[in-house]
């Protein structure tokens, strides 16, 4: 199984024969086993182990004794626990967390692999900037240096939106806070990270049904599902530990699994009904069902009367839908669908899971706000075994969500108003005349002064924009000059080829990562380019948050490895090149001048993220849950005795309070049958208390203990004097209410906690208790419409379900019917949409660099339906050439499967290093270089963007294809 080593020295992970290979276009599997000593089996042996077997001896052992280290992994947001092996500072080994209520003893292959994430030897390992068309190693000084010198003489000849700050979901909660806190400071919100392409559809549209744009359960909850609705994901390979809890649900209540895809995926392997439907076709799908539901009377009407507003509404649009327009316009046959139907109808409760591929559309946010109806008219929410659950892509992507790494909010979805800017100035002790004035100022059409620190930055799926738009069409007076990717894979994002257009003409690109990434070698540009090496998050520490809401912390498991740094450091650099680290590290505990304390940081996010309930999560605490994970039951998550006994696992926010009133968190979201001391929760209040004349509150129902048992809205300082319950706060809180605004305080701006401690004293959530909307007048469409893709090739449906006028979005303009009205299909015929693998994750550059998952997926693919294909002339293995309509082409190996439906075509999007047939191998730094290399499905990709949040529309483009 191991080619024996004469020396008895521990050697490093097998990697040699694709080294050696490494310049090839491909590495052969046998090739690959042969030359690393290894046989199929030793080979997943190994993996298991984190690479490496070395003999032991009593002597060594005792000599240098193994440590164990949690930590989380780094690839999806399912949370599993890592337990690392560390002997004297090298981390040797890596067991799963067999004590984590999460993966309860498994890793998929991502996760079995994450020790060589850390020590993968493909990693960056100093600074570098590309000078005269070579890359060329420099200091840290220096990088600081050139890159903040650059920047200052941009900022002074262009303002700060000149610069856009691109964070990431790979920071930990302590990092993604301290980014957004970060670029505020520098003066601008051109700042964003990954969620923008992933969920923001689906932040928008859960946000605005119910309150809180979250998961709402949990995936052990999901134990207590008597049914399992997923539309649009593919747990099986995007999250694969997920899939166990899933499975749970199926073989322990015989709860049927539904899955709606337009592709036959692994996880519709395991349906028991599997639904196909013609790419982002989602309303009509799901207007298809509640037509049977609503024609049968099946829906829950007092859930409807007591805690829904807007359902009449609703009806009159899904009695449009009857099954012979569903099936015209999905291709989804109406009696699958009545079928479909009365499942979930007599298995309730129910869950509805999606991902990506109900989020990436132009209108996205009808999707998601669809699939919430469907689970209020079910009368789903709020109930253990029901909810929306929402799986998450990345490790914290919904951490780095909830702390703002966003263009159109501060941390907390607090937003950008003058109230907002207020308070945040009050938690970082800060001027708000000084930070306003870091913030550039144009003029509106009236001439009138427009601030720019209360208005929407660019966002990530539109930076591109950013740098080639013309500033006359723009809302910013100047174009992004200089791009900073922090943690952040170029190849996740369509119209590749206008992004290295735009990568061309600025002035300065920086890239901060563990790996160089795309970003290194899609352009052509031979200056003005710097690589910086980030560390991995097994390098420092701090928390995430699962998909699920819970908090988890992550020890450090080694020392930054090379020249590597942590992220937060490299923002104290830079902080102190620009001439603010004193105000920004104010609060802040710092152990050196460029070090803060990462505990520190969690403190201060804790004492103004009172929105979402990121204040009772102290760092103790979460230790403590960390330490003692064995204590929490595996499907209600709850502390069976213990130091952590009634609470909730990782604390899932809302974690209300102080941390010293030791709130629970909140397992569930809007479940009335517990006190919301111990995790019950009502509908926000979060849209006023009438609308038409119509009541918006909650009728006749509250959480259990309520002292108010009917709706009510949220609280305030005058409300509490109204009910007579000031009495009931401390000097201390009565002080810092009337130094914020006295009586108008709410229960979001009251930094003592005193309002939301009262007012869960009493029963109540500090948030109200109301009814969720089903009609979100706010949006473009109040009630969720189907609206053709930009790039269809139903024309015949284009009348009907026109998409939307061109309009001005997040300071661009952004065009929909000017595209919709050209008729492409008739030279790009087939649907072109793109997913996950198994095997990698993202941009895939991490997982790519990973020998244990390169070798197993070596060749970037386009699946094909038999059919098409023999139409087209195409063999199985074949390379071939997929085009999009806006020019953009790459080539792949065909794969002729009957995944996808004939006309439809399925890349993956973990490929980068080939554009457009050319191999760009040698333009990565030496050493620095995946050891797979493939085009990115991104650069066939198209043109669109939701109408809220300006998602990209990846799921239902058009495309070509024809032999290479």
């Amino acid at each position: 199984m191991l080619r024996k080593k004469t020396n008895g020295v521990a050697r490093r992970p097998q990697r040699t024969s694709i080294l050696s290979q490494v310049g090839e276009k491909t590495v052969d599997r046998r090739a690959f086993l042969r030359g690393s000593g290894l046989t199929i089996g030793g080979l997943a042996a190994i993996s298991a182990t984190g690479g490496t077997v070395t003999p032991a001896s009593a002597q060594t052992a005792a000599n240098t004794a193994v440590e164990n280290i949690k930590s989380v992994c780094t690839h999806c947001s399912v949370g599993c626990t890592v337990v690392a092996e560390v002997q004297n500072g090298v981390w040797v080994g890596q067991e799963p967390g067999w004590d984590s209520p999460f993966n309860l003893g498994a890793h998929c292959a991502k996760g079995a692999s994450v020790r060589e994430h850390a020590h993968g030897e493909r990693r960056l390992k100093y600074p570098m900037k590309k000078e005269g068309g070579e890359w060329k190693r420099i200091s840290w000084e220096q990088a600081i240096d050139e890159i903040g010198d650059g920047m200052m003489n941009i900022r002074q000849e262009s303002g700060p939106d000149s610069v856009y700050w691109l964070g990431s979901a790979k920071h930990n909660n302590e990092q993604a806070y301290l980014f957004r806190k970060f670029a505020a400071y520098w003066g601008t919100n051109n700042v964003d990270h990954q969620a923008r392409i992933c969920h923001s559809t689906t932040v928008a549209g859960v946000a605005n049904t119910w309150g809180y744009g979250a998961m709402t359960n949990s995936y052990n909850d999901m134990h207590n599902s008597r049914a399992i609705f997923i539309i649009g994901g593919n747990p099986a390979e995007a999250h694969p530990v997920s899939l166990l809890h899933i499975l749970r649900a199926k073989e322990q209540n015989n709860a049927p699994l539904i899955v709606c895809d337009p592709r036959f995926t692994r996880t519709a392997a395991h349906a028991d009904e599997y639904v196909r439907f013609r790419p982002g076709t989602d309303v009509a799908l799901v207007w298809g069902i509640l037509w049977h539901i609503f024609d049968n009377g099946w829906e829950d009407k007092e859930f409807i009367r007591t805690r829904v507003w807007g359902m009449d509404q609703i009806r009159e649009e899904v009695a449009k839908w009857n099954p012979d327009e569903v099936e015209r316009v999905t291709g989804t046959p109406g009696s699958q669908l009545r079928r479909v139907a009365r499942t979930m109808v007599n298995n309730r409760p129910g869950t509805v899971v999606w991902c990506m591929g109900g989020t990436q559309h132009t209108n996205g946010n009808n999707n998601t706000r669809a699939y919430c109806v469907l689970q209020l008219a079910l009368g789903n929410m709020g109930t253990s075994g029901g909810g929306t659950n929402i799986f998450r892509g990345h490790d914290n992507v919904q951490g780095a969500t909830d702390l703002g790494v966003l263009s159109h909010t501060l941390p907390g979805y607090y937003g950008l108003s003058a109230g907002a800017w207020g308070h945040w100035s009050r938690v970082w002790g800060e001027d708000l005349d000084w930070l306003k004035g870091q913030f550039a100022t144009i003029k509106d059409k009236e001439g009138k002064d427009k601030p720019l620190m209360n208005e929407r930055g660019i966002p990530v799926s539109r930076w591109i924009d950013g740098v080639l738009e013309d500033p006359a069409n723009m809302d910013q007076d100047n174009n992004v000059r200089a791009m900073v990717l922090w943690g952040h894979a170029p190849n996740s994002q369509t119209r590749m080829t206008e992004m290295k257009t735009a990568m061309e003409k600025l002035d300065m690109l920086v890239v901060i990562d563990p790996y160089p990434t795309v970003s290194a070698v899609l352009h052509d540009r031979t200056d003005g380019v710097y690589l910086l090496p980030a560390c991995t998050q097994f390098e420092t520490r701090g928390s995430a948050t699962a998909s699920n809401r819970s908090l988890q912390w992550r020890d450090k498991v080694v020392d930054p490895l090379f020249e590597s740094l942590p992220d937060e450091v490299i923002m104290a650099k830079f902080a102190n090149k620009f001439g603010w680290a004193d105000r920004f590290f104010r609060n802040i505990e710092m152990e050196d001048p460029e070090t803060p304390n990462v505990e520190s940081i969690t403190r201060e996010f804790n004492s103004g993220l009172w929105t979402i309930g990121y204040t009772g999560q102290s760092p103790e605490r979460l230790k403590s849950h960390m330490a003692n994970q064995h204590t929490f039951d595996r499907t209600t998550l709850q502390a069976i005795g213990g130091p952590n006994d009634g609470e909730y696992y990782g604390l899932p926010w809302p974690c209300w309070g102080t941390p010293e009133m030791g709130h629970t968190g909140t397992p569930n979201l809007y479940d009335m049958s517990k006190p919301v001391a111990e995790g019950g929760l009502t509908f926000r209040a979060r849209f006023g208390v009438e609308r038409d004349g119509d009541n918006l509150l909650a009728e006749g129902v509250y959480s259990v203990g309520s002292e108010i048992q009917d709706g009510y809205p949220e609280f305030t300082m005058q409300m509490l004097m109204d009910l007579g319950w000031d009495g009931d706060l401390t000097a201390e809180e009565r002080a810092a209410i009337d130094a914020v605004a006295g009586p108008e305080t709410n229960w979001k701006t009251d930094l003592s906690g005193g309002i939301q401690r009262v007012a869960i004293k009493h029963g109540c959530a500090p948030f109200g208790n109301a009814k969720a909307r089903a009609v979100v007048w706010t949006f473009p469409d109040p009630i969720p419409l189907h609206r053709e893709p930009l790039y269809t090739n139903r024309r015949d449906l284009v009348e009907d379900y026109p998409t939307y006028e061109d309009r001005q979005a997040y300071r661009l303009p952004t065009l929909y019917a000017s595209i919709q009205k050209n008729d492409f299909s008739k030279d790009y015929p087939m649907i072109l949409t793109s997913g996950r693998l198994v095997e990698y994750e993202g941009g895939g550059d991490e997982t790519r660099s990973n020998p244990w998952l390169a070798e197993l997926q070596q060749d970037m693919f386009v699946e094909i339906n038999p059919r098409d294909a023999n139409n087209l002339g195409i063999r199985d293995g074949q390379q071939v050439w997929v085009e999009g309509p806006e020019g953009g082409r790459v080539k792949v190996m065909a794969m002729l499967t009957n995944r996808v439906g004939a006309g439809v075509a399925f890349m993956p999007f973990h490929f980068g290093g080939h554009f457009q047939g050319d191999d760009l191998r040698s333009k990565y730094p030496a050493g620095a270089d995946p050891y797979v290399l493939g085009e990115s499905s991104n650069t066939a990709q198209t043109y669109g963007y939701d109408s809220v949040t300006q998602m990209q529309e990846s799921k239902c483009t058009l495309c070509k294809i024809w032999a290479a």
